[in-house]
């Protein structure tokens, strides 16, 4: 019997279809954190996490929830540094997806911030 939060990361590969793992990538970067913490990473460079937690104002145990995830699904790179593990967007790809969906939005604002099915799904 499993106890708190489910894990992250499956112990084992799943195989899906393409359409299911583009949905995938699309919910990865659909967390408002995460599209955060990507945007911070793409304005800053590089950071520490617990610099990430003071500026996005979120505990220490949900970034690391999120690193794990943006890592996990290849977002975001880590390098080690003595006893720091400092976080960097993994390739300019991160920052074209990131750029098309801002470009996008910028005529479709209207639609999508009204748009109730998309909260629906997320509950």
């Amino acid at each position: 019997m499993q106890i708190g939060r489910p894990m992250i990361v499956e112990a084992t590969p799943v195989a899906l279809d393409d359409t299911e793992l583009v949905a995938r990538l699309f919910r990865a970067l659909g967390d408002a954190t995460r599209l955060r913490i990507i945007e911070l990473l793409l304005q800053e460079g590089e950071l520490h996490q617990m610099e990430i937690v003071r500026r996005l104002g979120a505990s220490q145990a949900r970034i690391s929830e999120h690193m794990v995830c943006l890592t996990w699904c290849g977002f975001v790179q880590t390098r080690v540094e003595g006893r720091r593990t400092l976080y960097r967007v993994a390739n300019r790809q991160v920052r074209g997806l990131v750029d098309r969906a801002r470009n996008f939005l910028e005529q479709n604002e209207a639609q999508i911030g009204s748009c109730r099915t998309i909260d629906e799904e997320a509950q």
